[in-house]
Formats: structure tokens, sequence, C-alpha cells
């Protein structure tokens, strides 16, 4: 049981370096003597005393283009099923901004393709940046159609 006279204090008190011998803390304050260490504003960060940094020992991978163009990628088959799921309606055009606001493709993609693969069963307008040619081949035998963004 706690009880006021033995509670872990609360309002533990900061040490204050520097003030005199009594404190246990004076002098160097706790920083050793001379040296890089014991001097303000140094920070000796990924130094292995010499040895070689880690982060040189390991190999660089990998190449991070700035230009790259997010591209959200749409299968016929996944149109489908987001149809049979009653997340899409065959009525209401279907372009990027009907899918970020669903939640069906990332909110960071600039541009919208569809691809080909699977079947897709009910008439939808589409519209899309890119398109493959098996992808607007099935939608035209259905009766859909696809826009391309220019």
């Amino acid at each position: 049981m706690i009880t006021l006279n033995n509670r872990e204090k609360i309002n533990k008190k900061k040490i204050r370096v520097g003030r005199g011998i009594g404190s246990g803390k004076g002098k160097t304050s706790g920083r050793g003597v001379k040296g890089q260490k014991s001097r303000s504003g140094v920070a000796i960060k990924s130094f292995e005393g010499g040895q070689m940094p880690l982060y040189r020992r390991l190999p660089k991978r990998g190449f991070n283009s700035f230009i790259k163009q997010n591209i959200a990628i749409l299968n016929l088959e996944k149109i489908q099923f987001y149809i049979n799921k009653k997340s899409i309606k065959t009525t209401e055009i279907l372009n990027s901004d009907l899918l970020k606001k669903l939640k069906l493709i990332n909110k960071n993609s600039n541009k919208l393709k569809i691809l080909g693969t699977g079947e897709i069963k009910d008439k939808i307008d589409i519209e899309a940046d890119l398109a493959s040619k098996s992808a607007i081949a099935k939608l035209e035998k259905i009766g859909g159609s696809i826009q391309l963004k220019k």
C-alpha cells in the first residue's frame, strides 16, 4: 500500500553540474580530464576508434530516382472484383479520383494504368492515363469505353 511518506518521488531534483566539490559533480562536471569529449559542442557520431565504421563497411545498394512517377496499376479482374463487392458502381465513370476516395489505390499515385489481366463482365466507363492494348480490347468487346488522358 502506498502512503504519502513511502511513495516514489515525483519531482526529482535535476543534478546541477559544476557547482562545487560538495555536489559530487563539481570542477570537471563528470566529464573527466581534457580531451575531445570534455569540450562542449563535440559529437563523435559513428566513430569507432579508428576501426572502419559500420556505415562504411556495408555496401551501398539501390537508387532512388527523383523523376519517378507513382503509377497505380489496376487489372480488369480487380475492377470486376470491386464491382461484385459493390464498391464500384457501373453507372459512374471510374477514374483515379474516385478510386483514391474509395481507398482502392494509393493516394500518392500520380497516374492510373489499366491492365488486361482477367475478365470483366460488366459494362463500365473508365478514365485513365494509360492502358494496355488487351485492356482496351476487352473493354470495347463488352461495350464499355476507356478515355485516355493526354
